[in-house]
């Protein structure tokens, strides 16, 4: 599975193999998404957008959380290893450890 970023404020999940869209992600309120991130396990899906908001996907069913405390747009992304943690940067000029 392949995640793409887009600037119509959703997130596609793509076939790898056959190139189909399997699902759009429809949650940030507006602007670019600017980064996605999947977990380790490939369960967990986060994306971040120019609505500050970083949002956690479930790869299977499409259940979205909403995480906010950015103050500008934010612009990667990353899961720890173990997939405990996510780490978002932000044009706020801050570095995020979500839990």
């Amino acid at each position: 599975m392949l995640a793409s970023a887009s600037g119509d404020h959703t997130v596609r999940l793509w076939d790898s193999a056959t190139g189909a869209c399997q699902h759009i992600l429809v949650g940030h309120e507006y602007g670019v998404v600017n980064a996605v991130s999947f977990s380790p396990d490939g369960k967990m899906l986060a994306s971040g957008s120019d609505d500050k908001t970083l949002r956690l996907w479930d790869t299977e069913t499409g259940f979205c959380l909403k995480l906010e405390g950015h103050t500008a747009s934010i612009t990667t992304l990353s899961f720890s290893p173990d997939g405990k943690m996510i780490a978002s940067g932000s044009y706020d000029n801050s570095v995020r450890l979500w839990m």
